[in-house]
């Protein structure tokens, strides 16, 4: 296994710890529905922060970003708007990983569910 994937492995795992810590802050316990709610928005948050800079780095808001930034310019150092970089080039993150982490805990969330609804009947 590489170095890349181990190190993904475990964060991913760092990601379960933090999500049942939160369950038994919030619950003062560990129950397997609290884990099932706390890892929901655990899984929302991190995969639409990836489609986020997914939609920026397609370049959706570059003349947005290029107008505002040229509209509100003032005085002597104002620019021409071919000068202004989009915003597609100065937010680089990589969604890659939020996108493996999201569907990495949605995964083990699916699970959970899956256990809750076979013990509950």
């Amino acid at each position: 296994m590489n170095y890349q994937l181990k190190k993904r492995l475990f964060i991913l795992a760092l990601l379960q710890l933090s999500i049942l810590i939160v369950s038994f802050f919030l619950d003062h316990k560990i129950a397997l529905l609290s884990y099932i709610n706390i890892s929901f928005y655990f899984t929302s948050a991190l995969l639409l922060t990836s489609l986020l800079l997914f939609t920026i780095n397609s370049g959706f808001f570059d003349v947005i970003s290029r107008s505002f930034s040229f509209a509100f310019q003032r005085g002597q150092n104002k620019r021409r708007f071919d000068e202004i970089p989009p915003l597609s080039e100065l937010i680089t993150v990589n969604q890659r990983p939020l996108v493996f982490y999201g569907l990495g805990t949605g995964l083990f969330m699916g699970i959970a569910l899956f256990f809750y609804y076979f013990l509950q009947t």
